[in-house]
């Protein structure tokens, strides 16, 4: 299972950047990525610099939040809604996309969700409940 380092996926995201700005051949999961950085213009100088993004303390306490982990949830929300795991994920975030016209918004939502998810399973020990994360994404489809 592929396990990367948190200067791996910095340094991912930011060649990833470099590459796009170049105009040069991105590979698929290069391209998706792209796609969300594309999405996400206020990372820029974040993904600028390779040194100082690895470098970086996202803390959270300048009010900054990490752009790393915030692509990289979107990346690992496609990659769920690509395959369906965990089951009923896909359907989920299509119907909340629909109800806010906008994937990208639904991402957002559905991120909230998989941190929620993440915490609890962190917290009490166990393995992340993904029946509680579908179904936390299904009630934010179903209420305006």
């Amino acid at each position: 299972m592929f396990n990367p380092s948190q200067e791996d996926v910095r340094r991912f995201f930011c060649a990833v950047h470099a590459k796009t700005r170049a105009g040069q051949p991105l590979d698929a999961l290069e391209t998706l990525a792209g796609q969300w950085l594309a999405e996400h213009p206020e990372y820029e100088a974040d993904l600028a610099d390779i040194e100082a993004a690895v470098a970086r303390t996202y803390d959270g306490q300048d009010g900054k939040t990490n752009p790393f982990l915030h692509l990289s949830m979107h990346l690992s929300i496609s990659e769920q809604c690509s395959i369906d795991q965990p089951r009923g994920i896909r359907q989920a975030v299509e119907l909340l996309a629909a109800r806010r016209d906008s994937i990208h918004d639904a991402h957002h939502e559905a991120m909230e969700c998989l941190g929620q998810m993440l915490w609890e399973s962190q917290r009490s020990g166990r393995p992340p409940d993904g029946a509680a994360y579908i179904a936390c994404v299904q009630r934010r489809a179903t209420k305006d």
